[in-house]
């Protein structure tokens, strides 16, 4: 049986079709039609032209000495989660990045990142968010057992220098999943866990000045992965807890739940008017699917499970879970992008499909 398989003959509304693979490379972030993928501690810019990708070099990081060793096996690099985890790229061309325990920034024209902060708590946060105006945002993602008090980290001039902008008061939220730019109401939104109050979808505006809870208190609102629309804010649950969901948020504040998912989500996006969802293996009582997979919607409706991958033979805690990654930044083309990590055969693979 083949590793990684269509599990529809096509999705009503959506037809698609692998462009190509590229091993040891994660997809990042779009820029529009341009996306930023790593490999290694390089970062590569892909631009398209006929079907194709042309890759060129963007950047480069250089790490600690003993991560130039780690990264330079697949394990080594999925055991010590080397790389870069999370990209922007703001209007000036500027590049911010999330690495092991730093965050790290590009300024047009130069080659090598720079560290412009040091993460002390945690290994680094999971996305970096930005506004029209080229503020930057990211919240603290670590272990807090204790719930100490949560920081959201703000930039003001290109990803140069890093204040508090927010922070969650003691016992209030575990940490900080995800930040979201909402083109469509100019706002930002802001997803929390782990527990019970802790977990939190909020909006606030892109000064953080005002700040709401939208929906809070139980496990399908523990989401990292959100997706806006012009009609409705989409997001999917990640709980070990419960079976898990895809959900609608509307402009008006109603929820409703639009599918079941095997697994916990913690990777969406959108391409042309399809939105796309992925779950990950996670060793959890309720969940006990050993595939990770792809789902997608034309219409906001009807979902289906398009593509699944199996787990590899190596340990989930040590090596990483399965996991279907998908870039963050907003895409103006039909180019879905998408990154396979602890998976038979696709391991720590990129592959590019059209949508038609």
């Amino acid at each position: 049986m083949a590793t990684q398989r269509q599990t529809l003959p096509a999705s009503p509304g959506l037809k698609f079709k692998c462009l190509g693979k590229f091993p040891r490379m994660r997809a990042l972030c779009w820029d529009g039609d341009v996306l930023y993928s790593s490999r290694g501690y390089e970062l590569l810019r892909g631009k398209f032209k006929r079907g194709s990708i042309a890759w060129e070099a963007a950047g480069m990081y250089r790490p600690e000495w003993w991560r130039n060793v780690s990264s330079a096996s697949r394990l080594g690099f999925r055991l010590f989660r080397d790389g870069f985890h999370a990209l922007n790229v703001l209007p000036t061309q500027h590049l911010i990045a999330a690495v092991p325990k730093a965050i790290i920034t590009l300024a047009p024209g130069e080659t090598q990142f720079r560290i412009s902060h040091r993460v002390l708590r945690g290994t680094r946060p999971l996305h970096i968010a930005s506004t029209p105006d080229g503020r930057l945002y990211w919240g603290e993602y670590f272990d807090n057992p204790q719930r100490d008090e949560v920081h959201v980290y703000a930039s003001n001039d290109c990803g140069n220098h890093w204040n508090v902008a927010y922070t969650f008061p003691k016992g209030a939220i575990r940490h900080i999943h995800n930040i979201v730019y909402d083109e469509w109401e100019n706002c930002l939104w802001v997803l929390t866990g782990d527990n019970g109050g802790e977990c939190r979808i909020l909006k606030t505006s892109c000064d953080f000045r005002n700040i709401e809870t939208v929906l809070s208190g139980n496990q399908q609102v523990r989401a990292a992965a959100f997706v806006p629309t012009q009609e409705a804010l989409f997001f999917s649950s990640d709980t070990p807890f419960e079976s898990n969901g895809i959900y609608c948020l509307d402009r008006h504040g109603n929820v409703r739940k639009l599918a079941g998912i095997s697994s916990s989500s913690v990777h969406g996006c959108r391409v042309s008017d399809a939105v796309f969802f992925s779950t990950m293996i996670e060793p959890t009582n309720v969940n006990q699917d050993q595939d990770a997979r792809l789902y997608a919607s034309v219409d906001g409706e009807s979902w289906h499970n398009l593509l699944a991958w199996q787990k590899d033979i190596w340990p989930k805690r040590l090596f990483q879970f399965g996991n279907v990654l998908l870039p963050d930044g907003r895409n103006t083309g039909n180019i879905l992008a998408l990154t396979t990590v602890a998976v038979k055969n696709d391991d720590l693979q990129t592959s590019l499909w059209s949508l038609e």
